[in-house]
């Protein structure tokens, strides 16, 4: 019998979303893609506000989330549905808007007081944005239906930006604490300007691999246990997170949402259990999706925290040659070896490789080196 192909495995109406009898569609990813991303606003509902945009009162606001055709800024405490103004344009050499971009806001009329103005029209438009002070980004993998044979540079995705923190989250077990994931999450928020902080979760199911805590104190990585489920260790982290702009990072399954759900009642973050089979999470989090810290926190000032989509496989943008500067624990034998360029890797008189062998450098960051470096382009 053919497969019915092309048929909706959902029906969206408004807001709302139903399932279609026999379908297996997981509810809790469908709470998650039907949301305002996933709907079509009317084209009406985007039409610029009345009047000349240079007439209208400007501010600044965040973005906090992305549709076809406009963007959703946070202004004043407020969300704002606004369409983007055919003179924005991106700064040189990047992305339009993402999630955390800071943008100039021209306000409709209502929001300036005219009572008379007409709701079916934008609450305002983006007229521009700030110069990014720090960004999330994503290379795409090398593996898997995303490879191409004819290409040979890396797709970017900025996650988010302007974050002060990177919160690179990991677990203990389920799936288990793996140092070369960390190293891959540090090269990135070092290249991304974010100071790292190293959150380890489910502590409450086993203890951490002390080799990795020894290998990130070495570093001088800071690194907070903690367990989203027994609550321990979770007012150290929300007092780290106090008055700062941080985003989750790490890979499916270490609970990441399910941090977002302690630390901040009613978040209502979706959330999976692991698959049993092979011990490896399952995509839960869509989308980049910003939480106010302010009220779970009792901090002052306020801080947000932005939830991200989980990976199984974070690809590096990065030459070989430039590998070995962002891991600063070579940097105290590199200058010993007897070839300037040297890589680490089959050189003769190799004072890094002698410093792993007399056990100075660990030999799982070592590893974790030679995986990275295979992934790279000459």
């Amino acid at each position: 019998m053919a497969r019915d192909k092309g048929k909706s495995t959902r029906r969206i109406k408004g807001w709302r979303c139903d399932d279609v009898p026999g379908s297996r569609t997981d509810r809790a990813a469908l709470r998650q893609r039907v949301t305002r991303q996933a709907v079509k606003i009317p084209a009406s509902r985007l039409a610029a506000p009345d009047g000349n945009l240079e007439d209208l009162p400007k501010t600044e606001g965040m973005i906090v989330g992305l549709f076809p055709g406009g963007a959703i800024a946070r202004v004043e405490g407020e969300e704002l549905v606004c369409g983007i103004a055919k003179t924005f344009r991106a700064p040189p050499g990047s992305s339009a808007l993402t999630v955390g971009d800071i943008a100039t806001v021209a306000l409709s009329r209502r929001f300036a007081g005219d009572q008379a103005a007409d709701r079916d029209r934008a609450d305002g438009v983006i007229l521009s944005r700030k110069p990014r002070s720090s960004l999330l980004i994503r290379p795409q993998p090398r593996s898997g239906k995303r490879m191409d044979r004819y290409e040979q540079g890396l797709d970017q995705k900025v996650i988010v930006a302007n974050m002060d923190l990177l919160l690179i989250v990991a677990s203990t077990h389920q799936p288990t604490l793996r140092q070369a994931i960390l190293d891959r999450f540090l090269i990135i928020a070092e290249r991304g300007e974010m100071k790292p902080l190293v959150v380890v979760n489910k502590i409450d199911l086993g203890d951490p691999d002390p080799g990795v805590l020894e290998a990130l104190s070495d570093l001088a990585v800071p690194a907070i246990l903690c367990s989203a489920a027994s609550g321990e260790g979770l007012p150290l982290l929300a007092a780290a997170l106090a008055g700062k702009r941080s985003v989750l990072a790490g890979a499916s399954g270490v609970g990441k949402s399910t941090l977002v759900n302690a630390l901040i009642p009613g978040a209502q973050a979706a959330t999976r259990p692991i698959r049993m089979s092979d011990q490896r999470g399952r995509h839960t989090t869509a989308r980049a999706t910003v939480y106010d810290l302010l009220r779970a926190c009792d901090a002052d000032p306020p801080g947000i925290i932005v939830d991200t989509p989980g990976v199984r496989e974070l690809g590096v943008d990065l030459r070989a040659n430039e590998l070995p500067w962002y891991f600063p624990d070579f940097q105290e034998y590199a200058p010993r070896c007897r070839f300037n360029d040297c890589t680490h890797i089959h050189e003769p008189q190799c004072a890094v490789r002698q410093a792993v062998e007399e056990g100075r450098i660990p030999l799982a960051r070592f590893d974790s080196y030679l995986r990275i470096l295979q992934t790279l382009e000459k």
